[in-house]
């Protein structure tokens, strides 16, 4: 009885561990996500913006890129801070973790950290201190090459995470995932519809940054000319990007039920198979312990759709694929948090729609010319900033929750993939901390942006024209930047 006791004990303490791990770099990821899209999404702007200065030579699409441009480096600046914790966590927290996959997960993570972080960063310096030096066509390209840089690292962060969802190029060995082919890694299906909806959420982001701190500028009748063309080259790639995410997203669904059919049913709210052809669930109150749903609201065929992307076809519900999974993994509970899968999946697929009529809306009121005359349309653009950060962690957090109890799908259950010598108490204290710590750099992100935004597209112009030294031989003033 009291070896029952002490087992019953380190079970309650070890997923004491598990829950309080899972918590730290959820926060800890979520935080970070925030500055990630916004800079993928805001450099890939201003390289189009300065790309229309060299083409165009107007002086305008110069001080947007400019003006844009601080705003990506307070960001970039930022992220790379809270970026950092990302990795240590593997080692801390996450040590069975790193042992079991490190042979994989490692190889795409320094290549992300050598080549793209690198890159982002000598490119990056050499455009901050690169203007009225360099030539147009060459300044510009560093501030591509940032951008290609900033993708690139998106992109070996995500076949990192692919193979978590769905391992390819590998064979267990000695108790260990070893790489037999990194080909594999590159070439995962889950990474090659996992990146375009990644960067083009990211691309989102940026554009409608922009354009609601445009409309900001618009309802204060300030710098009105800067702000309709900020505006306009925004609302465009927020456009294009958002009817891309859409169609990228349907490719995203269709892989799910071929890989991961217990997410895709998760997600749905599925717990029995749903015929041929498959309704999909606009809403549902979820009852997880009943294992059923009511006050079910559907719409007949959608989910066929959805999953085959013709309208017929049956999807596998979670009670069907518990029986196949504990058949072929063993005893366990493989049906993930439901309720947290199923509202996030609807937050991100109904934020996305959203950000598709609003990039409708504000092209044909700029057709239209009367964008400065909606002032309905621009306060909710204000508010839209939000929008695209919210989808995207909605996104994750469907991602992430919903491939438990897997860490590795099939092969390692998050549970086991713990530090041992880890305690709860040192876990507590940690998180405690890096909230801290957190708020204050959000704080200090916020206070930076909303200076910046004040001070205008016009304060750098004069900065760089007024700031002058004086030559102790001849006493002439002499522009510092020339």
């Amino acid at each position: 009885m009291e070896m029952m006791n002490v087992l019953i004990y380190e079970r309650r303490k070890k997923m004491d561990t598990v829950i309080l791990s899972r918590i730290q770099f959820a926060s800890t990821t979520l935080f970070h996500f925030i500055f990630v899209p916004l800079s993928i999404g805001l450099v890939f702007l201003v390289a189009i913006m300065e790309t229309m200065y060299v083409v165009k030579k107007d002086e305008q699409y110069k001080k947007m890129a400019k003006f844009w441009g601080h705003l990506f480096l307070i960001n970039f600046a930022v992220g790379v801070v809270t970026g950092i914790l990302q990795e240590f966590q593997f080692g801390m927290n996450w040590s069975e973790y790193s042992r079991f996959v490190g042979d994989v997960f490692g190889a795409p993570l320094a290549i992300e950290a050598l080549l793209a972080f690198f890159m982002e960063s000598t490119f990056l310096g050499l455009w901050i201190f690169g203007w009225d030096r360099l030539p147009k066509w060459l300044h510009c390209l560093c501030i591509w090459l940032v951008s290609l840089g900033t993708i690139f690292s998106a992109f070996f962060i995500l076949t990192a995470n692919s193979f978590m969802q769905h391992p390819v190029g590998m064979e267990l060995n000695n108790g260990r995932l070893e790489m037999n082919d990194f080909f594999k890694l590159l070439t995962n299906g889950q990474l090659w519809v996992e990146f375009p909806h990644t960067i083009l959420g990211s691309f989102a982001t940026g554009a409608f940054f922009i354009t609601g701190v445009s409309a900001i500028m618009l309802l204060k009748k300030k710098h009105l000319a800067f702000a309709k063309k900020s505006f306009q080259v925004a609302i465009i790639v927020g456009l294009v990007s958002g009817v891309g995410i859409a169609l990228s997203g349907h490719e995203q669904a269709g892989y799910l039920v071929k890989t991961q059919p217990m997410k895709m049913a998760a997600s749905e709210g599925l717990w029995e198979n749903s015929g041929s052809p498959g309704a999909w669930t606009v809403t549902a109150n979820i009852h997880p312990d009943e294992k059923k749903n009511t006050r079910e609201i559907k719409i007949p065929y959608l989910l066929s759709f959805l999953s085959y992307g013709k309208f017929s076809g049956s999807v596998p519900g979670m009670n069907e694929l518990q029986e196949q999974y504990t058949a072929k993994y063993g005893a366990g509970n493989y049906i993930p948090p439901v309720r947290t899968t199923f509202w996030s999946f609807r937050i991100m697929a109904g934020l996305g729609g959203v950000l598709c009529a609003l990039g409708i809306w504000g092209t044909y009121l700029l057709s239209r010319k009367k964008l400065q005359e909606s002032k309905l349309f621009l306060r909710i653009m204000t508010i839209a900033i939000a929008f695209p950060f919210l989808g995207s962690s909605a996104g994750w957090i469907m991602t992430e929750i919903g491939r438990q109890p897997w860490v590795v799908f099939g092969y390692m259950k998050t549970e086991d993939a713990v530090s041992p010598g880890v305690t709860a108490g040192e876990l507590l204290f940690s998180i405690i901390s890096f909230s801290f710590f957190y708020l204050i750099l959000a704080v200090i992100m916020v206070f930076l942006f909303v200076k910046e935004i004040k001070k205008g597209p016009d304060h750098d112009h004069e900065a760089h024209t007024k700031v002058v030294s004086t030559d102790p031989f001849t006493k002439e003033g002499y522009n510092v930047f020339s």
